[in-house]
């Protein structure tokens, strides 16, 4: 009788669907806890080691070094994925597609690098920096910052493919080499430079065995194709200006604090960043799993709308828990950063909410975008500024908490306008059927 109604169940495509979801899901998961646990404890690490006044240099360094990413990427992964996900069982088309994307990535990240560094440098100063402790901490910047502009165009391939194990293996032994090498130089060496040296020179590592792992689905051997660029950089041409904002907006909290405020206040808001960065584990998962599935599925009107209002369930739960927990146990997980932050009991929920918000409203923004669907910069920029502007008129942002309460306003702006657009663009879909390289896989 149990052997019978296995062999239903094994014949079930409803069963063997979940089954799979549930084995790719836990994979993933599993591997993404593991990784920020050893991330968290790095972090932890780098917090207790340096004085707060290396910290707010740390914080500010790894802060410009995400602007930084963000400009020299202008939506060309994005792009990249979007052309990807046409051709992403054809190697030699999608090592085309692959090619062009890593090209056009150089070519801007020496613009970010012009923009992003005498800003850097100054900001350096602003806060009690030596000259030579600036250039140090901008040299130490460069490894990470070109490893993780072409770590996300390599990883793309075996997204497409859903070939998860080898990308979560990768990072448990990237992540597994930063705490090693971050503990063998931190105790010696208490630098803020020094720290994000650390962090950087694994990846080059990492980026190595990922070019192999993709070589099996992608021709990195093609070159550029004008078509394809063209392509791309209309992605890009709508989604620059945004990016371009959310330089600004993304960690306006950081930005205003380290104006306004105090070298403490950067401290403060470094260490709370640091335990909310255990949640990007979230963003990773979400897309490794769910992005290039989304990103796959056919013009059907009601199977986009479905599958995007159990998604937006997902994550609005998802939420709901954690802020909870943040809640319950907020005296508890300070305790982790030490004494210095022990007094942080409301700012840590008003951090972990704002992450939670910003989760929800990226992972709406991957999504729409990766049907080649964008928001006219024209609306989105100024609904962003205003929302800014309302806050810095209202809201007292030379303080901690007074950042924090803006920045939650923002981000529930950004959740409301990157859904609606969402749900507008869905209804607007014209309805077609699945092709063998473009069926439902989600």
């Amino acid at each position: 009788m149990r052997v019978k109604v296995f062999n239903q169940l094994s014949n079930n495509p409803k069963y063997t669907k979940t089954l799979q979801w549930v084995k790719l899901v836990s994979v993933t998961g599993f591997a993404q806890v593991f990784v920020q646990a050893v991330s968290l404890f790095s972090g932890i690490l780098v917090i207790r080691m340096l004085q707060p006044e290396e910290y707010a240099l740390y914080t500010l360094a790894n802060t410009m070094l995400g602007t930084m990413t963000v400009l020299a990427d202008g939506g060309i992964s994005t792009g990249v994925m979007s052309q990807g996900g046409k051709v992403w069982q054809d190697r030699d088309q999608l090592g085309t597609v692959l090619a062009t994307g890593m090209d056009l990535r150089r070519k801007f990240a020496v613009g970010s690098l012009l923009v992003s560094i005498p800003v850097l440098i100054y900001l350096m100063l602003h806060h009690g920096a030596s000259w030579l402790m600036s250039v140090l901490i901008v040299l130490s910047l460069i490894p990470s910052f070109f490893m993780a502009l072409s770590g996300t165009i390599l990883q793309i391939a075996p997204k497409l493919r859903q070939d998860i194990a080898p990308l979560q293996k990768n990072q448990v032994y990237m992540n597994l080499g930063r705490l090693v090498l971050l503990a063998l130089t931190i105790f010696i060496f208490p630098f803020a430079f020094v720290a994000v040296l650390a962090a950087g020179l694994p990846q080059i590592w990492g980026n190595m065995n990922l070019r192999k792992i993709s070589s099996g689905y992608a021709d990195w051997h093609k070159k550029p194709d004008p078509a394809i660029r063209q392509n791309i950089m209309k992605m890009v041409r709508r989604l620059l200006p945004m990016g371009i904002y959310t330089c600004l907006s993304g960690q306006i909290t950081i930005w205003l604090i380290s104006i306004f405020g105090t070298t403490k206040g950067v401290a403060q808001l470094g260490a709370l960043d640091r335990l909310s960065m255990a949640l990007s584990f979230i963003t990773i998962v979400f897309g490794t799993v769910i992005l290039p599935r989304f990103s796959r599925l056919p013009n059907n009107k009601a199977l986009l709308m479905r599958r995007f209002v159990q998604i937006q369930g997902g994550l609005l739960a998802m939420g709901v828990c954690i802020v909870f927990t943040a809640w319950l146990f907020s005296a508890q997980i300070l305790k982790i950063l030490g004494p210095n932050y022990s007094n942080l009991t409301n700012e840590v929920v008003l951090k972990i909410t704002i992450s939670c918000l910003g989760i929800i409203a990226a992972s709406t923004f991957s999504l729409f975008t990766s049907r080649s669907w964008a928001i006219n910069p024209f609306i989105s920029i100024p609904v962003s500024i205003a929302s800014i502007a309302l806050g810095v008129a209202f809201i007292d942002v030379s303080s901690l908490r007074g950042v924090l309460f803006m920045n939650i306003m923002i981000q529930l702006i950004q959740v409301v306008m990157n859904v609606s657009y969402t749900f507008l663009k869905i209804s607007k879909t014209n309805n077609s059927l699945p092709t063998e390289n473009n069926k439902e896989t989600i």
